[in-house]
């Protein structure tokens, strides 16, 4: 058994879930937040037989897309704020983030 977690971005997560359920995967999704855009992230734990993981990563693959996006980036910490202009600059955003993680032992109570 695996455990499948897979960072997602909020644009994707609604299509990930549906795909998920129509395909009867059972996930947990859990709220996040990403580190260097700070935009909003889902995380989805995904319990899974060895069999069923690549099925799955199938899933995620078509249903979490890349794109890019133009973002404003923040001003220096330390320094003179006074003459930095912050030019927008694009960067690809989406996808997923999966890690496949070995499970010893599976409870539902």
């Amino acid at each position: 058994m695996k455990l499948v977690v897979a960072v997602v971005q909020d644009q994707d997560s609604n299509r990930l879930a549906s795909a998920l359920t129509k395909n009867n995967f059972r996930a947990t999704k859990l709220a996040s937040t990403g580190g260097f855009l700070r935009s909003g992230n889902t995380t989805f734990l995904i319990g899974v037989e060895d069999k069923s993981v690549p099925q799955l990563l199938d899933l995620i693959r078509d249903n979490c897309r890349s794109r890019e996006q133009l973002v404003s980036p923040v001003s220096p910490l330390g320094g003179n704020a006074d003459s930095y202009i912050p030019y927008p600059i694009e960067v690809e955003v989406g996808g997923a983030t999966v890690f496949v993680l070995p499970i010893e032992q599976f409870h539902h109570f």
